[in-house]
């Protein structure tokens, strides 16, 4: 069952066409990252989804129940979305206990003090709840604007560059942490990003935009390993382009020699064209006689990366192996795997 529908979505701002033509679907539970650089359009999809921003074609539906189309429009606060911001938005002369139920509905007295406990306990903030939010670190003032968002009970949660304030040295745990406490509430969430790292450890699809766009939708591991374009390929970490003819359904000739693919090619014998290599899926050895040398080497804790110059070109490899110095001469192969040709 879909949570949110996305169809055809175009919107305008200040005379600017911003979104041209979006489409996407989440499912019950997930979590789906708006991933782009600034001005692309997903803070825009963002508004749009929560009320914030009119279209001009298209439709939005949470639950089958359309919020944005033709001749529809839904307040922001009818919709059933929560939003937690990255500056976290607490109000600073209300406690902990007093902004998590802010938007909580119900005035009976046990059901807010239960519904409380809850949220206390799900951010794991038991016995905080008197406290103010500049008695709070940075991480725990997180905790409490999504613990105000959940509380509300909403359809979708939406949350816009969440974790741009968090000190990079607790980030992954917090993104990690606010993960689990949304897969165990099973709400489904937008959450806008720059960073694709922060997309690969907090989302299940992304939505790469380009341009006002979704230029592709998937898990991070299909739009990794399977990009339609250059521009996702290189958008989620560095690549190797190689000139490549296709010798048979499941191989390639290129300057490295001949490449084998696990899956059938989607092209004819002869077809000219590039094939994409990560920098883990070139292997280097040492070999006196080999046509490759190294020009240039950094340690990046896990592996080492290797830039090897071969006749005018040079390659971008990751490796295990630490011990190759610049201007050692070495080899460079690749075990079969389902190759991307562009």
């Amino acid at each position: 069952m879909s949570t949110l529908s996305i169809k055809g979505v175009h919107s305008d701002y200040h005379g600017l066409q911003v979104l041209k033509g979006l489409d996407l679907t989440l499912n019950k539970g997930e979590i789906a990252a708006l991933l782009g650089p600034s001005g692309c359009g997903k803070t825009t999809l963002l508004r749009a989804i929560a009320g914030l921003q009119l279209l001009s074609q298209g439709e939005i539906s949470i639950n089958n129940r359309v919020l944005s189309g033709p001749e529809v429009f839904v307040p922001s606060e009818q919709r059933g979305v929560g939003m937690i911001f990255q500056d976290y938005a607490l109000f600073p002369h209300l406690n902990v206990a007093d902004n998590i139920l802010f938007g909580v509905k119900s005035v009976a007295k046990d059901i807010r003090k239960q519904r409380l406990n809850e949220m206390l306990s799900l951010v794991k903030l038991e016995g905080l709840g008197g406290r103010f939010p500049h008695e709070l670190s940075g991480g725990q003032q997180q905790r409490v604007s999504i613990a105000r968002a959940l509380a509300y009970e909403p359809e979708l949660l939406l949350l816009d560059e969440p974790f741009s304030n968090i000190d990079a040295k607790v980030r992954g745990e917090m993104m990690l942490e606010i993960r689990t406490i949304l897969k165990e509430s099973n709400v489904s969430a937008v959450f806008v990003t720059h960073s694709k790292d922060e997309a690969f450890v907090f989302a299940d699809k992304l939505a790469l935009f380009k341009e006002g766009q979704i230029v592709q939708y998937g898990t991070a591991e299909a739009l990794y390993a399977s990009p339609i374009d250059k521009y996702v390929a290189d958008f989620l970490g560095q690549c190797n382009y190689l000139p490549a003819v296709v010798s048979t359904c499941s191989s390639v000739e290129t300057p490295l020699g001949m490449l084998n693919s696990t899956s059938r090619l989607p092209f004819t014998v002869g077809y000219q064209g590039e094939v994409m290599l990560r920098p883990q899926q070139l292997e280097i050895t040492a070999d006196e006689a080999g046509e490759g040398v190294i020009i240039d080497r950094r340690f990046l804790g896990s592996v080492c990366h290797y830039q090897v110059k071969i006749a005018q070109s040079s390659y971008q490899i990751n490796s295990l192996n630490g011990q190759f110095i610049p201007g050692q001469r070495v080899s460079l192969t690749t075990s079969a795997h389902s190759l991307v040709i562009f």
